[in-house]
């Protein structure tokens, strides 16, 4: 991490949700309407601890949906690093090969720090760092839907392997951790970046904020 400039301090915010839940899409649109020079983007799934020594086949069995298969302390102090005017340097992961990536992203402070994950209200440290906590709320068939769809094209998943891996840690999970973290959130937006009227009240209260 290293010193850059830096001004008032930034506006953080996070963006939770179930997978396929449509988080992305709210992100992109506060990106487009905030623009993408005031924006620094960290996302949960980046950081997801390297198990170098597990083979694949182990790891293709493994639940990357519980909240100790992500490297949380560290997402906590570049957050806290870039709130202070650091550059920080993010990980970059391979889903394919369940693999952090010798390259890191390196990302630098902006007046908005976007955060996005599954489980980034789950852990208390990570959660009272944000000054508004956004919950997209969608079906869970939709969110399966787009799971399937998104794993398989980029993933380079199989249907039975993306149902069974659902069943088996990403549903209970959900149940567990993610719902119950929804009672964090400052404002919930049913169907994310579907629902403009949502969208359009965030908007206008980044705009008031950031002027």
């Amino acid at each position: 991490m290293t010193p850059s400039s830096s001004g008032a301090a930034p506006f953080v915010i996070g963006i939770a949700g179930g997978t396929g839940s449509g988080k992305t899409t709210v992100a992109r649109a506060i990106v487009n309407r905030v623009g993408q020079e005031r924006i620094a983007f960290l996302s949960h799934d980046a950081y997801y601890r390297d198990f170098v020594d597990l083979p694949k086949d182990i790891l293709d069995q493994k639940n990357f949906d519980h909240p100790d298969s992500l490297e949380t302390e560290l997402l906590v102090r570049h957050l806290k690093a870039l709130r202070q005017g650091m550059v920080v340097e993010m990980p970059v992961y391979d889903f394919k090969l369940h693999r952090r990536s010798a390259e890191t992203r390196r990302v630098e402070p902006r007046k908005v720090i976007l955060v996005d994950g599954i489980l980034i209200y789950v852990e208390p440290e990570l959660r009272k760092l944000f000054d508004v906590r956004i919950f997209v709320d969608t079906d869970s068939d939709v969110r399966l839907i787009r799971r399937i769809k998104r794993d398989i094209a980029e993933r380079g998943r199989t249907l039975e392997s993306v149902v069974s891996q659902y069943e088996k840690t990403v549903r209970p999970m959900h149940l567990e951790f993610v719902e119950p973290s929804k009672r964090y959130a400052d404002l919930i937006i049913p169907e994310g970046g579907e629902n403009e009227v949502a969208l359009e009240f965030l908007f206008a209260r980044l705009t008031a904020l950031l002027a």
